[in-house]
C-alpha cells in the first residue's frame, strides 16, 4: 500500500428502512424526544454503547431497550502514487450497532428487547469490583511493581 494514497469512500446510507428494529414509528429523528436510536459503527460501537448506557442512567433505568447487531458496507478507494498503477477499491462490512430506547413500551417479543429496571452488575471472579482490587493490591505494594527490585537483589539464605 505505499504505493497509493487514500482516496475517497462510498459509504452504504444509513436509512430507516435499513434499521432492523421492528415497529419504529414512521416519524423518528435519530435523536427524538420519546424514542433514541443511538447508532455506531466500526470503531465506535463501543462508545455507541456507554452513551445508551449513560442515558439509561439519567432515565433511572425506565426506558425499554431494543438492541440489534448488523453490517454496513464500504467501499473504500486507494488512488495510485504512480501513474501506472490502477485505483484499488477495498470492500469493507463495518460492524454496526443500532441501540433503540423509548419511554413507550417497544415489542416484547422483538429479538435484542430488554424491559425497563434491568441491570446487570459486573463482578469479577472473586465478587469483587476489579476496580476496587486493583486499588487495594496498589496500596499494598505502594508501586505498580511491587517489591520485584528489593526481592531480586535479596540473597538468598
Amino acid at each position: 500500500m505505499e504505493n497509493y494514497r487514500k482516496g475517497r469512500n462510498d459509504e452504504e446510507l444509513l436509512d430507516r428502512i435499513k434499521i432492523p428494529i421492528s415497529d419504529l414509528p414512521e416519524q423518528f429523528l435519530w435523536m427524538q424526544v420519546r424514542v433514541v436510536v443511538w447508532t455506531g459503527c466500526g470503531a465506535s460501537v463501543g462508545k455507541t454503547v456507554t452513551c445508551a448506557e449513560i442515558m439509561k442512567r439519567e432515565y433511572n433505568n425506565t426506558l425499554h431497550q431494543i438492541t440489534k447487531l448488523c453490517y454496513r458496507s464500504v467501499d473504500e478507494y486507494w488512488d495510485p502514487l504512480l501513474s501506472d498503477m490502477d485505483q484499488l477499491v477495498v470492500k469493507r462490512k463495518l460492524p454496526t450497532i443500532h441501540i433503540c430506547l423509548s419511554l413507550n413500551p417497544l415489542n416484547t417479543e422483538d429479538l435484542g428487547y430488554q424491559a425497563p429496571g434491568v441491570v446487570v452488575p459486573y463482578k469479577s471472579q472473586n465478587n469483587t469490583r476489579p476496580d476496587k482490587q486493583f486499588s487495594r493490591n496498589k496500596e499494598k505494594n505502594k508501586s505498580w511493581g511491587g517489591n520485584r527490585a528489593s526481592s531480586s537483589n535479596a540473597q538468598s539464605p
